[in-house]
């Protein structure tokens, strides 16, 4: 019948243990990753196309056809 503050003693630790999960979660999705890993939009055909170019992967010749064949895919007319 009386009150002798033991009661509910389980509950306030369970309620720190919710907070610091909710806390690890948050620093583990959000802030603790870079902004590459945060969702960040996929490259683009022709953006790819440029890095692949910057890094030697294709030639200027064989970026030009590619770039032409993204270019006329693109058009909405052709």
């Amino acid at each position: 019948m009386f009150y002798d503050g033991t009661h509910m003693g389980g509950m306030h630790w369970f309620w720190w243990l919710f907070w610091l999960a909710l806390i690890g979660v948050f620093v583990f999705y959000g802030w603790g990753r870079s902004d590459d890993q945060r969702g960040s939009p996929p490259e683009s055909p022709h953006e790819v196309l440029k890095r692949r170019l910057a890094n030697g992967e294709v030639s200027v010749d064989e970026y030009e056809q590619r770039k032409q064949l993204l270019d006329r895919d693109a058009d909405p007319k052709a």
